[in-house]
């Protein structure tokens, strides 16, 4: 029976991704925090497969490395920061290497930012993302203790010391701390409210409400409607209305939305909605047994045979296809054995 699980759970395609990139003296919580929550989420049980969840140890040379507290880690993968992730985390600690990184780094960061690769930049991290011009006119939450250095390197960021982490436009700051508020942000979007909880609990963490937390579905736009129009989208996932509904309630035209958006986005607002409404699709899957015909209906699409093209489009495989992967996963328990009858599809 085991090795009928090892195989379902070698189809599952994951939910979330990520590439941790660590830089030499790195501040080994907020990472741990990030990768153990991750893990948590990444089974059914608790035997760490990375099912759900997956993410490599890479290193700026692809040789180990060692904590700030001496601890050494030794990379996954070859640093490859273009191998399909959702997220790269570039994980920083004392100063030397994160005030002076080298120049084809930062060249890459601005590629994988161009290319809308969400970056997260654990404690110093931000230095780097900072000498690479990506937190220009950008919120960027800094430990309190490095704010004057920060503030006077990068006058054109907003330097934020209150906030657990920042999320401003695909670009993810944490000061330090555990970073688990972060992590469970991270896979309640991607892995649904479930697996979130489920880590939250493990960790001994209570969980926090939507309004303490600082939001990362929406990232932080400096444009008043298209904040407002995202907020509108939100709160009509399950109506089908139309572009020049969501340009109407904001007070504008479908024409001028589309232009802010894409300023403020990068996507035009048609696409952006779309995903939120793949996004909350894909969360129905996971935590209800509605049918597909209803969760279509219920994330805004006219009919089942609409939503099914658009989900394989964007997560390369059918409503059907993932929600069966996963149950069929989560048929066995802790030893491998079936639990249960066959999911109701």
């Amino acid at each position: 029976m085991a090795t009928q699980q090892l195989q379902h759970c070698a189809q599952v395609k994951p939910d979330l991704r990520v590439g941790f990139v660590l830089m030499d003296q790195f501040t080994l919580v907020p990472v741990a925090g990030l990768v153990d929550s991750l893990r948590f989420a990444a089974d059914k049980s608790f035997r760490s497969q990375q099912v759900f969840c997956q993410w490599d140890w890479m290193t700026l040379d692809d040789l180990p490395i060692s904590a700030s507290c001496g601890m050494p880690v030794s990379p996954t993968k070859p640093l490859n920061l273009w191998a399909q992730y959702d997220y790269i985390v570039l994980a920083g600690g004392l100063l030397d290497q994160t005030r002076n990184p080298p120049s084809w780094l930062l060249d890459a960061l601005r590629d994988v930012h161009a290319a809308n690769i969400p970056i997260i930049a654990l404690c110093s991290g931000s230095f780097v993302l900072g000498k690479a011009g990506l937190l220009e006119g950008r919120r960027c939450a800094v430990h309190f203790t490095l704010r004057d250095e920060f503030k006077e390197r990068f006058p054109q960021a907003t330097a934020v010391i209150d906030k657990s982490y920042v999320d401003d436009r695909g670009i993810i700051t944490c000061p330090g701390g555990t970073a688990i508020d972060l992590a469970a942000s991270l896979i309640r979007r991607h892995c649904g409210a479930v697996r979130a909880q489920k880590g939250l609990e493990y960790l001994l963490v209570e969980e926090r409400n939507e309004a303490q937390e600082n939001a990362t579905s929406d990232g932080v736009y400096h444009n008043d409607r298209v904040q407002r129009a995202i907020a509108f989208m939100r709160a009509n996932l399950d109506v089908a209305l139309s572009l020049k509904a969501v340009a109407e309630a904001v007070g504008t035209h479908p024409r001028q939305l589309h232009r802010e958006f894409v300023a403020n986005t990068q996507e035009p607002p048609a696409n952006y909605w779309r995903k939120l409404r793949l996004d909350h699709a894909r969360r129905l899957l996971v935590n209800t047994s509605l049918n597909i015909t209803s969760i279509a209906l219920a994330s805004g699409f006219s009919d089942a045979s609409h939503f099914i093209l658009w989900f394989r489009k964007q997560y390369g495989e059918t409503p059907y296809s993932f929600r069966k992967r996963r149950h069929e996963v989560e048929r066995f328990d802790w030893h491998g054995e079936p639990v249960g009858g066959d999911p109701d599809l």
